[in-house]
C-alpha cells in the first residue's frame, strides 16, 4: 500500500524544513520528499545574511523594513505580504537564534547586523559570510528532533490531483529505481528557484525549477515569471556566488582603470545601492569596454586581513579555490550572474495556491514580496516566514480533512509515459539541449532585454521543445539514473523558460530586474503596475494579468 501523511512538503530547503516543523508543531502527520539530503540544499549557498528589524545597531522599525522593501520591487511588491513578512520577521529570527542558530554578535552580545543594499538601515542579521549553511543545519536539527520522515533522493515528477484538489505526489526513486506515490492531505512546494536556465548562475545544479514546472502542469499560475534577479557580485568564471556582505562590510566595485563606477550610476548609495541598479551598472561598463575581460573588480583589500578573515572567511575560501585570487591581497574579478527568481507560483499570504490542498513557500512561490527586484536578506527571511505560515495553515486544512485518495490509474499513466522515454533508443542527448537553453538565455534574456532577442528567444525554446520529443536517455538502469531526472527536469525548463519569454514580451517598461533600455527606458505605472501571471493551456502559455495589491506606499521614483 502506498504512504500517505497529513501533509507533504516537496523541497527541503529553508522554506521546506520551515513548513515541515511548523506543520508538525501544528499535530500534523509531516514528510518531505527530496531529491538531495536537506543539508545539501541550496538554501545552504545563501551567505550575506538574513532582514529583520531588530534595531540593534539603529533605530529600524517593521515599517522602515516595509518601505525599504516596496521600493526596492520597484513598486511591484504586494504590500500586504510585505508587511505581513516585515512584521513577524523579528520574531522568527529571535526564535532560530533560541534553537541554535550561531549569529555574529555586536561587542555587548546582541545580535550582529550589518547594512545591505538599498536598506535605509543595517539590518542583516549575519552569521559570518555562512548564513544559510548555519540556518540549514539548525532547522535540520530540529526536523530530526520532531522525527519527520524525509523520502531522502526521491524526484518529485508529478502531483496527484483527484476530485478537484491534490491529493499527493509521485516520485521517481533514485536510490532504489521505479515510481512511489506518496498521497496527501495536503502538499506543499518548497523546491527553490530555475538558476540552471543560465549558464552564468549562482544556482547550485538541482536548481530546475521543478515546484513552478509541477504547479503550471496542473493548472496553477506563474506570477512575474519574467523577473529574474542578477546578482551583480558572482565569481568569474564558475558563477559562484560572492555575498553582498562584501559591499555591506565597505567593499568597493572599480572598472579597468581602477574607478569606482557606481558614482555615475547611484552617487548617493554607491556600493548599496539595489542588486538590478548595480548589476545594470556592471554590465554597462563591460559593454563600454570598461570592463576587464568581461568582469569589474571586487576590492576588499582596504578592509584589512582581520575583517576579512572574521566576517568573510567563506569569501576568501571561494575566492582562493575558484578564481585563484586572495581578495586579502588583490581584488576579485566580478559580474552579473542569474541568482534569484522574483517570480514563482502564485500564492496568497498563506501560501494557498488557487488549487485546493496545493500551498507553496520560499524561491518556488511568489506570494510576491520581492516584486520586480528582492533585496539582499529578504529571501532567507521569506523562507522562514512564509514557509512557517504555509505549514501552519496546510496543517490546519489537513487535519479538518480526512480523505486521500490515489488512484492507481494514476501512477500506472506516469509509468507509461516514463516507459515510452526510457524505451526509446534514437536521439538527441538531454546535454545538447540543456545547454543551449542556457547560452541562449543568457544571451537573448539577460540583465538587458531587447524586443527582437526576445522574440528570438521565443523560436529558439519552441525549438528546443521540439527537439526534446526526440530526446533520448541512455541509461536504462533503475539505480541512481540521474540521466533520466536531468532529462525530466530539461523539460521543467523550457516550460519555465517559453512562460518567462511571454511575460517578458508582454510587459513594455523597464522595472526592477526587467531592463528595456532600448525601447521601453521608463517604468510605466499606468499600465503596468501589475502582475503578469501566465497558465498553461493546450501545450503553451497563455498570459493573464492582476493589479498589484497597494496599502500605504504609493508609487515614487527610485533613485539610490
Amino acid at each position: 500500500m502506498d504512504p500517505t501523511h497529513d501533509v507533504v512538503v516537496i523541497g527541503a530547503g529553508c522554506a521546506g524544513m520551515r513548513a515541515a516543523i511548523e506543520a508538525s508543531d501544528s499535530g500534523a502527520d509531516v514528510a518531505m520528499v527530496s531529491k538531495i539530503h536537506p543539508v545539501r540544499s541550496h538554501s545552504g549557498a545563501a551567505e550575506g545574511g538574513i532582514n529583520a528589524a531588530l534595531g540593534n545597531a539603529s533605530e529600524d522599525d517593521p515599517v522602515k523594513h516595509a518601505y525599504d522593501t516596496v521600493k526596492g520591487s520597484d513598486y511591484l511588491g504586494d504590500q500586504d505580504a510585505i508587511e505581513i513578512l516585515c512584521n513577524e520577521a523579528p520574531g522568527d529570527v529571535y526564535e532560530l537564534e533560541h534553537w541554535g542558530a550561531v549569529f555574529s554578535r555586536t561587542p555587548d552580545g546582541r545580535i550582529a547586523q550589518r547594512p545591505f543594499g538599498a536598506a535605509g538601515e543595517p539590518r542583516t542579521a549575519y552569521a559570518a559570510d555562512i548564513t544559510g549553511h548555519v540556518l540549514i543545519h539548525v532547522l535540520y536539527e530540529q526536523v530530526m528532533k520532531r522525527d519527520i520522515l524525509t523520502y531522502e533522493e526521491y524526484f518529485a515528477w508529478k502531483l496527484v490531483i483527484e476530485d478537484g484538489r491534490c491529493q499527493g505526489v509521485i516520485a521517481w526513486d533514485l536510490l532504489n529505481g521505479g515510481l512511489k506515490s506518496i498521497g496527501a492531505k495536503t502538499v506543499i512546494l518548497a523546491t527553490g528557484g530555475a538558476g540552471r536556465l543560465y549558464t552564468g548562475t549562482t544556482n547550485a545544479y538541482a536548481c530546475t525549477g521543478d515546484g513552478m514546472a509541477l504547479a503550471l502542469r496542473v493548472g496553477v499560475p506563474l506570477k512575474d515569471m519574467e523577473m529574474m534577479q542578477f546578482h551583480p557580485t558572482t565569481l568569474s568564471p564558475t558563477g559562484v556566488l560572492i555575498t553582498e556582505g562584501c559591499r555591506g562590510e565597505g567593499a568597493y566595485l572599480l572598472n579597468k582603470d581602477g574607478e569606482r563606477f557606481l558614482v555615475r550610476y547611484a552617487p548617493n548609495a554607491m556600493e548599496l545601492a539595489s542588486r538590478d541598479v548595480i548589476s545594470r551598472a556592471e554590465q554597462t561598463e563591460i559593454d563600454e569596454g570598461r570592463g576587464l575581460d568581461g568582469n569589474v573588480l571586487l576590492d576588499l583589500r582596504h578592509l584589512g586581513a582581520e575583517r576579512i578573515l572574521e566576517r568573510l572567511h567563506g569569501t576568501r575560501e571561494l575566492s582562493m579555490t575558484f578564481a585563484g585570487v586572495d581578495p586579502i591581497y588583490e581584488p576579485i574579478p566580478v559580474r552579473p550572474g542569474a541568482h534569484y527568481h522574483m517570480g514563482g507560483v502564485d500564492t496568497d499570504v498563506w501560501g494557498q495556491t488557487g488549487l485546493e490542498g496545493l500551498y507553496a513557500a520560499g524561491e518556488v512561490a511568489c506570494v510576491s514580496v520581492h516584486g520586480a527586484n528582492r533585496l539582499g536578506g529578504n529571501a532567507l527571511m521569506e523562507t522562514i516566514t512564509y514557509g512557517k505560515r504555509a505549514g501552519r495553515h496546510a496543517a490546519e486544512w489537513a487535519l479538518a480533512n480526512t480523505t486521500i485518495d490515489v488512484p492507481a490509474s494514476v501512477e500506472a499513466d506516469a509509468e507509461r509515459e516514463l516507459k515510452v522515454l526510457l524505451d526509446r533508443s534514437d536521439g538527441e542527448r538531454p546535454w545538447r539541449i540543456r545547454d543551449e537553453l542556457a547560452r541562449t538565455m543568457h544571451e537573448n534574456f539577460g540583465v538587458f532585454r531587447r524586443e527582437d532577442q526576445m522574440l528570438e528567444q521565443g523560436d529558439v525554446v519552441r525549438g528546443l521543445r521540439e527537439r526534446y520529443e526526440r530526446v533520448v536517455v541512455e541509461d536504462k538502469g533503475d539505480v541512481f539514473n540521474t540521466d533520466l531526472t536531468q532529462a525530466l527536469e530539461l523539460g521543467f525548463l523550457l516550460e519555465l523558460a517559453e512562460c518567462m519569454v511571454v511575460c517578458g514580451l508582454a510587459r513594455k517598461e523597464s522595472r526592477g530586474a526587467h531592463a528595456r533600455p532600448y525601447d521601453y527606458p521608463e517604468r510605466d505605472d499606468e499600465s503596468f503596475l501589475r502582475h503578469t501571471l501566465v497558465s498553461w493551456e493546450d501545450g503553451a502559455p497563455t498570459l493573464d494579468w492582476r493589479p498589484v495589491t497597494m496599502t500605504k506606499w504609493q508609487p515614487e521614483e527610485r533613485k539610490y
